[in-house]
């Protein structure tokens, strides 16, 4: 009853043993929430959007830079122990004829600079689907909306369970559907960014993802599916293009997470509990999460899927293997993002997307 593994095929690759402390010693305490001492202030426009609470909080002193001359390991996995199954991909998914526009490629990968910061971006195929011969059920979406400085990135990610029947459909909708909605209301987006609407955008965002969640739940119906068979976890990452405005803003619900790297420390930006409805977007425990902040140079944002977001959070070794690649102010290329966002560990043979910005 068990499942055949693969050999690696050719000489391995050598193991990285990064002197890693625990997960909590990569990660600063995740900022708390101020109490509120009296009724909100209006946001004042010409004072841009506040930062978030603990953002100012003093880092500690992080892994010694690699340096711009410095040569990217070439590593098997992290850890003592070698990942189940072989690292390059096996099978191929089977095809319709009569439904080829369904096909999912393995690996995706996207990339673009405005302004202050760099945006690489990248979806890849788990190591047990690519055994399995299974599709890629993570969906990654990069779109451009305006144009000038008035122009608005937006980055939309999911991840379903690998168990549901209907999670890469799921994952694809809903990133589409949240899409379509931030395209048609960019411009009133684009001006509650700049102008430092927290409670707009938090309460607007989190309208279109209730409304994402909702046709996910009603597809779900037509297709005779419970509607845990029919989900994803969504972020979304809404990215100015006009330089004068360093605001970045996320948002989504379900399986995922947010960190930041700064001077060299890891922080995770959605500590467990941390949700605003508890009850959640799309049913499930985890709910909305809302952030907006004001970036500095030197910062790395990094969203990412569950598939990503689990290590990153419960093995010492990957994020300190991240904080030290990502040491350089210049950012990685794209085949450099995709081979870090990649690293492999023994465990964790889900898909991988993530979206990464940094700050110059």
């Amino acid at each position: 009853g068990g499942v055949d593994v693969p050999p690696v095929r050719g000489p391995e690759l050598p193991v990285r043993h990064p002197e890693a402390p625990s997960p909590e010693a990569w990660f600063d305490p995740a900022p708390r929430q101020a109490p509120v001492a009296g009724p909100e202030r209006e946001p004042d426009p010409e004072a841009g959007p506040e930062a978030e609470p603990g953002e100012r909080a003093e880092q500690g002193p992080g892994p010694a830079a690699a340096g711009p001359e410095a040569v990217r390991p070439a590593v098997s996995h992290l850890g003592d122990r070698a990942p189940t199954y072989a690292p390059e991909p096996g099978a191929l998914p089977p095809a319709d004829p009569a439904a080829l526009d369904a096909l999912t490629p393995d690996t995706v990968l996207e990339g673009a600079r405005y302004g202050t910061y760099t945006l690489r971006a990248a979806s890849l195929r788990g190591d047990s689907a690519r055994y399995r011969g299974e599709s890629r059920r993570d969906f990654l979406l990069t779109a451009r909306f305006g144009s000038g400085d008035d122009a608005l990135i937006l980055v939309a990610l999911a991840g379903g369970d690998r168990a549901a029947p209907g999670a890469a459909e799921a994952a694809a909708e809903l990133c589409r559907t949240v899409a379509s909605a931030v395209g048609r209301s960019q411009d009133r987006l684009a001006e509650d960014i700049r102008a430092g609407h927290r409670d707009a955008l938090r309460s607007g965002l989190q309208r279109l993802t209730d409304r994402g969640y909702g046709r996910l739940r009603a597809r779900a119906a037509e297709l005779g599916l419970a509607e845990s068979a029919y989900t994803a976890g969504l972020r979304g990452l809404l990215l100015p293009v006009d330089p004068q405005c360093r605001t970045r803003v996320c948002f989504g619900a379900g399986a995922g997470g947010l960190f930041r790297l700064r001077s060299g420390r890891w922080q995770d930006l959605e500590p467990a509990g941390s949700a605003e409805d508890k009850e959640g977007s799309d049913g499930t425990e985890g709910g909305f999460r809302f952030r907006a902040a004001v970036a500095r140079p030197g910062d790395t944002l990094l969203l990412c899927s569950g598939g990503l977001a689990e290590p990153m959070r419960e093995e010492a070794a990957l994020p300190a293997e991240l904080a030290a690649r990502w040491a350089d102010q210049e950012p990685p290329g794209l085949a450099a993002f995709l081979a870090d966002t990649q690293l492999r560990l023994k465990g964790y043979a889900d898909d991988r997307t993530a979206a990464a910005v940094w700050e110059a």
